[in-house]
């Protein structure tokens, strides 16, 4: 804290005056070039430290939180992380892990120089290389693949982008249909059900406004966005008097600030949502005049009920009211295992929110169950009844808060498709079935030439991780693997190549995520790179001011791009030239200035009032906020430049002419511009084919699942009626955090773990006493393909029936140095003659010498399980998403079972995982299609790659 001058005369003490100071949390911005604070250490002496205050964005988690570093100017290092007050979506307050992000810089184990393995893959030998030869190789890898026309052999998996467009920029430039997402073990599900609705795939809250803020899960403390949404939903609570209804099977810290938890059976959640959807048609609690005007009521009439008219909206309210009316209080409570007082009292609290409806649902049950993605439909479901569409307090699309700031000469879409990525099983899934890539590759539909691995972690993250482990050992599956990490982990053990990346105060990006009823960009920016620059010395590499050879991706992908096509015949080079230096490679400063002067709405006026350019204005501030109280963009009018040539069809969609070879928007189709509504007038309304909110889907129907074409309720795979209570079978939830602060990219911060290291297996106590268990004993956790070994947890704070292991544990390594000792236990890993996997701790964590002392002040020990091994791939058949929940058999651990024991038979895994691809309805469409086209695709090809004979038996060239 630091002080200010008095807030009335507005100058300095004069001698023996005493001023009245106030205390603030931020230094002002003027300062930010020339900050002193005392050294705390020295007191009573004041010891004083010059600083440059330096903003960047964390990049431990999606939230991208803005954060400002702290740069000693007599040595130019990073003393500290603390919020950056001019962020308006993190507003200057941070959870822990933007911090702790200087433990993530100091850690002494952090991957310095670029390295290549020397012995057998996931053995354990690394050698030096040049980032040149590492360049070289991957550059004439990756070539030859263009040439030869294997672009499908080239893969690039990435957890989460850090960055919004630039790797579909270099993928589409390449020609590569090969962007490779974590979304199927994320958010695939809650994905679908909102991209029916309104072909946004996320919603964007408006908590801080709302009367009723419904949550599925914890979103205080691991709610997607949690800081940004978190601040806002206790602001709504505690400022604005807003009743907070929580629906967790586990008593979170979310659910223990509600005014009503419910913990439903795992998978009800549905059920109980179109509960309340039917006490709201039933007493007339609806939005009559949104629904008519941007619900296809019509075609739910026409398809539904074709005896009905279908021009009469009344009589569609009254078949409405009709065909949910079996979804009673009763039967929702049946379904969920709750009282019927619960599910009647949420209806109470929906019911009184008017328009001001804040609801979410990402993970927990979207992710946990088959049939998830319904859970999403239903809950937005309410807020289309009640009218709380893009209002003041009610739930927007994500896009209308969320920018995506795109470079120069962007390349166009290719006619590519991928179906290791997309195969024809899954023509609904939301985005590429990563999870699968193993058992593609292993049922001989392809390999790979090229696989990065960029901040992610399959062999740990996704589930049937030891499937990966043979696909990744297995060169005839993968002939080159490189992984684009600053640390250590599971996967990058099993690589040919490690190229060191940097960290959130070593590299540049831009991002933007919906937090609020407005959008921001924030600026990701080398510190200690800017703090050089600003004090004259000019930095044209960031290598040149990162730690050892530390390089950031975005020069990375641009030399690459270069050394794939030196000569600019493929056609690649001339997206990653200067767009001020014709001919010439861009540098990354280049870059940044032409999407700031460009591609940001009002920052060029902003800058130009401050005497900065758009590229100072941004490393000034690290972010811009670019449109605040987005309410109702779909009432946006258009104008009649945007109409000119478009002609409406028969749902009176706006429609320009398009080809084959046109590329469709990220969202939405392709000449798609808007509606034309019954009282003659033109907005832009949503991005489906209709334009309006779809109750009804044609889509669902033209992909032959009709049946679930409107707002439904399905069966989970661990319903009530799966599991025997009887033979020890228990709900294994495995999709929660612990308290967040572990959930980082990695496992080096040496604070948080500090903060968060035990796993406990929470169980009912009324469960814990049945079976026999008490709270520290060993519990053999049997799953469909093996078992693990956890230590029970006895408590109140999960219902019964189910029981709950954090998925943020269990991190491990093979060899002694390679890896993050604050989190990482040393493992044997062997497999039988039989084919049997097994994972078993030599040691835990422990103390050990380093350049930092703190670790050899380690007092935890505990790694935790790595259950993700034990469990097998769960693709839902229409959302793609892996269906986390497990029907688990509990039993008291044996003799010769160990903590942190994973036991698993690959072969079993194939068998789960053929029986699930059952489920599936392969594609195409009855209309030829392989994919929806209106629905969000990263690095969207062509029109005619959406068809399946790629357009061949379409006589027209348009639509």
């Amino acid at each position: 804290m630091t002080a200010e001058l008095d807030p009335e005369t507005r100058r300095p003490a004069l001698p023996g005056e005493r001023t009245h100071e106030r205390l603030r949390n931020f230094p002002p911005v003027e300062n930010w070039d020339h900050h002193v604070e005392y050294d705390a250490k020295a007191h009573p002496r004041k010891v004083p430290h010059e600083y440059m205050l330096v903003p960047t964005t964390c990049f431990n988690c999606e939230s991208a939180c803005g954060l400002l570093a702290y740069v000693d100017k007599s040595d130019l290092s990073i003393k500290k992380l603390e919020g950056n007050p001019a962020h308006p979506g993190s507003r200057g307050r941070n959870c822990a892990k933007g911090p702790a992000t200087i433990n993530q810089l100091n850690d002494p184990e952090r991957i310095l120089h670029p390295l290549r393995r020397s012995g057998k893959r996931g053995g354990g030998e690394w050698e030096r290389v040049s980032w040149d030869d590492a360049l070289d190789d991957i550059a004439a890898r990756i070539r030859a693949a263009i040439v030869e026309e294997r672009t499908n052999e080239v893969v690039y998996h990435v957890g989460r982008p850090g960055e919004d467009g630039f790797a579909e920029r270099f993928l589409l430039a390449w020609g590569v249909d090969g962007h490779n997402s974590h979304t199927n073990i994320c958010s695939a599900g809650a994905r679908l059900g909102y991209s029916l609705w309104g072909g946004y795939d996320r919603p964007s809250p408006d908590y801080a406004n709302a009367k009723v803020i419904l949550l599925i899960s914890s979103h205080l403390e691991a709610g997607h966005y949690f800081n940004p949404h978190a601040q806002r939903i206790m602001e709504g609570k505690v400022s604005g008097g807003a009743k907070v209804v929580v629906l967790d099977p586990r008593l979170s810290n979310t659910a223990s600030h509600a005014d009503l938890w419910v913990a439903p059976w795992p998978g009800s959640e549905a059920a109980i949502l179109l509960a309340v959807a039917s006490y709201l048609l039933r007493t007339d609690q609806v939005d009559r005049a949104f629904l008519r005007r941007w619900v296809n009521w019509s075609t739910y009439l026409q398809h539904l009920h074709p005896e009905l008219p279908a021009d009469d909206f009344d009589a569609f309210m009254g078949a409405l009211a009709e065909d949910y009316s079996t979804y009673t209080f009763a039967y929702a409570a049946e379904e969920a295992q709750v009282p019927e007082e619960q599910v009647a009292e949420l209806a109470r609290i929906v019911a009184s929110a008017g328009s001001a409806l804040s609801a979410h649902v990402w993970r927990a049950a979207t992710a946990g169950n088959l049939g998830g993605w319904q859970v999403s439909r239903a809950l937005f479901f309410l807020n289309v009844l009640t009218g709380s569409v893009g209002t003041k307090g009610g739930t927007s699309p994500n896009g209308w808060d969320k920018i995506i700031a795109h470079g120069p000469n962007v390349p166009g879409g290719h006619d590519s498709w991928n179906e290791l990525l997309w195969p024809a099983e899954f023509p609904m899934s939301t985005n590429e079935m990563s999870i699968l890539l193993p058992h593609l590759l292993k049922d001989g539909r392809g390999k790979l030439a090229m696989y990065f691995s960029r901040v992610y972690n399959p062999v740990w993250t996704n589930p049937d991780g030891f499937s990966w482990l043979e696909a990744l050992t297995d060169e005839s599956l993968v002939d080159c693997h490189v992984a684009l990490t600053p640390t250590w982990s599971e996967t990058a053990t099993f690589a040919d190549y490690v190229l060191p990346m940097g960290h959130s105060t070593e590299r540049h990006d831009t991002q933007s995520y919906e937090q609020y009823a407005g959008k921001w960009l924030g600026f990701r920016q080398p510190v200690t790179r800017v703090a050089l620059e600003k004090m004259g010395r000019a930095v044209s590499d960031t290598r040149e001011s990162n730690p050892g050879e530390v390089w950031e991706e975005n020069e990375f992908w641009f030399e690459l791009s270069w050394r794939i096509d030196p000569d600019g015949s493929l056609g690649i080079r001339k997206y990653f030239e200067s767009p001020y230096r014709p001919g010439e490679k861009v540098t990354v400063d280049e870059y940044y200035r032409w999407v700031f002067e460009n591609s940001v709405p009002g920052l060029p006026e902003a800058a130009a009032e401050q005497g900065l350019t758009p590229l100072d204005y941004m490393r000034r501030y690290g972010v811009f906020e670019v449109a605040k109280d987005s309410y109702r963009l779909d009432e946006r009018p258009l104008t009649d430049a945007e109409v000119e040539g478009a002609t409406p069809d028969e749902r009176g969609v706006l429609r320009k002419p398009v080809t084959l070879d046109s590329t469709p928007p990220l969202v939405g189709e392709a000449g798609s511009i808007g509606v034309v509504h019954e009282d003659g007038t033109r907005t832009a309304g949503w991005l489906t084919p209709s334009r309006k909110l779809e109750l009804f889907s044609d889509t669902m129907v033209d992909f032959g699942w009709a049946e679930y074409a409107s707002p439904g309720y399905i069966e989970s795979h661990v319903s009530r009626r799966a599991i025997d209570e009887s033979n020890g079978e228990m709900v294994l939830m495995p999709t929660f955090r612990l308290p967040t602060l572990i959930h980082t990219r990695s496992g080096n911060a040496k604070y948080l773990n500090e903060l968060s290291n035990t796993h406990p297996l929470w169980m009912n106590s009324a469960d814990a006493a049945r079976l026999g268990f008490a709270t520290g004993d060993l519990v053999r956790v049997n799953t469909e393909i093996g078992y693990f070994v956890a230590r029970a947890w006895s408590t109140e704070a999960i219902r019964p029936g189910v029981i709950g292991l954090s998925h943020h544990m269990g991190r491990w390594r093979t060899s002694e140095h390679a890896g993050s000792r604050w989190a990482m236990g040393l493992v044997d890993l062997s497999r039988s003659d039989d084919g049997v996997w097994k994972l078993r701790y030599k040691e835990g964590i422990k103390p050990f010498a380093s350049d930092d002392p703190d670790s050899e002040r380690i007092h935890w020990d505990d790694p935790g399980v790595h259950q993700n091994l034990a469990f097998a791939v769960h693709p839902d058949p229409l959302s793609g998403m892996h269906c986390w929940h497990q029907k688990v058999r509990l039993e008291p651990a044996r003799d010769d079972d160990r903590y942190g024991d994973v036991v698993v038979d690959t072969r079993r895994s194939r068998e789960v995982y053929r029986a699930w691809m059952e489920n599936t309805r392969p594609g195409p469409s009855s209309s030829g299609l392989r994919r929806p086209e209106f629905m969000m695709r990263p690095v969207k090809p062509v029109r005619r790659a959406f068809r399946a004979d790629g357009g061949r038996a379409d006589g027209e060239a348009t639509r």
